[in-house]
């Protein structure tokens, strides 16, 4: 079997994510990277849709997520990602980096992300 990375690249969503208050008012960007490992090879040579991740409804979903209710970590928002992502019965495995373009500190940097890496219980 040969291992099947579907990847999603810089995927920008409005959010309301943070510690300080500021930042659940006013909201920021965020840009979320996320890596889905299948089980299985079959798409390969079957060519459907059934066989592999839709990754435009991943999309649609992670978008929802990072727009909506606001949480403190980024961390946090990670999870809530991969645990939709594994939902997925085809994905065994996830690796899911969100970052914040323009966070709020006094030194300057390209952004501050937080990376997961979750695997399907294997029970």
């Amino acid at each position: 079997m040969s291992d099947v990375v579907v990847r999603i690249r810089g995927l920008e969503v409005a959010g309301r994510h943070g510690v300080h208050e500021a930042e659940r008012v006013l909201g920021q960007r965020f840009v979320a990277d996320i890596d889905m490992v299948l089980a299985h090879d079959r798409s390969t040579t079957s060519d459907d849709l059934a066989d592999t991740v839709d990754y435009a409804t991943i999309a649609d979903d992670v978008a929802e997520i990072i727009a909506g209710e606001p949480v403190a970590l980024l961390e946090r928002l990670c999870r809530m990602i991969a645990d939709r992502v594994l939902a997925e019965p085809v994905v065994a495995a996830v690796t899911v980096t969100v970052a914040k373009p323009q966070v709020a500190i006094r030194h300057v940097l390209d952004d501050v992300s937080v990376t997961l890496h979750v695997e399907r219980d294997a029970s």
